[in-house]
């Protein structure tokens, strides 16, 4: 990767006051966007889904716990994959206990969500240590009806069609996201989901290394068994 060019400070100095009002022009519009989220209309979740947990059978509205709302991240672990995807992986290892008690400070859980059974699912856990709760949609339409899991009779990807999304020997993909809940009483509403790059922004690492004159640097190896595309690695999983 070409290093930047080398300048005097004062032509620094004027290259940088150019980017300063770029930057303040992206945060002007992030603020813009996030309040446009917000106002985002949600949709009644009428079918009850029951995951597979540590402690047995959970139902989406037992997630919640005590807080009105819920973020599911949907990570990349495919029933016959030995291993969760990469990217997705690299985002949970970035997860804290602090993090997670800022969330619920705010009436907001956070857990995990896949498709591979509980068992490969806790056993990838331990082998990483994370304390994170993580559920199984091994048993249930979960990941199909939120989008997470992309098969040959719905190939719809970021709320469009993809046709060309499986390779001919595929017929199920698993794709990363999250998705957003709200629980008033006994209902539950979906009111948001992102996929792919819509999410990259939420890993520590990335938001400092885009800071940086390298940037990311990434360079991915597929794992064992059923390899998940990671974040990028295929154009069709970049926005």
């Amino acid at each position: 990767m070409a290093r930047p060019d080398v300048v005097s400070r004062e032509q620094w100095l004027a290259a940088r006051t150019r980017l300063l009002e770029l930057e303040k022009q992206a945060t002007r519009a992030r603020d813009a966007l996030n309040a446009e989220r917000r106002r985002l209309p949600m949709v009644a979740v009428e079918k009850e889904y029951v995951l597979d947990g540590p402690a047995g059978p959970a139902t989406l509205a037992s997630l919640f716990g005590d807080s009105r709302q819920l973020i599911v991240r949907h990570v990349m672990f495919g029933p016959d994959w030995d291993a969760a995807c990469p990217g997705c992986t690299a985002a949970i290892d970035e997860l804290s206990g602090g993090l997670l008690a800022h969330l619920r400070s705010r009436d907001t859980a956070y857990v995990l969500v896949s498709r591979a059974p509980l068992g490969k699912i806790e056993k990838y856990r331990a082998g990483k240590g994370w304390t994170v709760p993580w559920y199984s949609s091994f048993t249930s339409d979960f990941n199909n009806d939120f989008q997470a899991t992309v098969d040959r009779h719905q190939l719809i990807y970021n709320y469009r069609e993809e046709p060309g999304l499986l390779d001919a020997d595929e017929d199920t993909t698993e794709v990363a996201g999250l998705s957003c809940f709200l629980r008033d009483g006994e209902e539950v509403f979906h009111t948001y989901s992102t996929w792919a790059r819509g999410t990259d922004i939420l890993v520590g690492t990335y938001t400092l290394l885009d800071l940086t004159a390298l940037g990311r640097q990434e360079d991915w190896e597929e794992p064992a068994g059923r390899a998940p595309r990671p974040h990028g690695a295929d154009p069709t999983f970049t926005d």
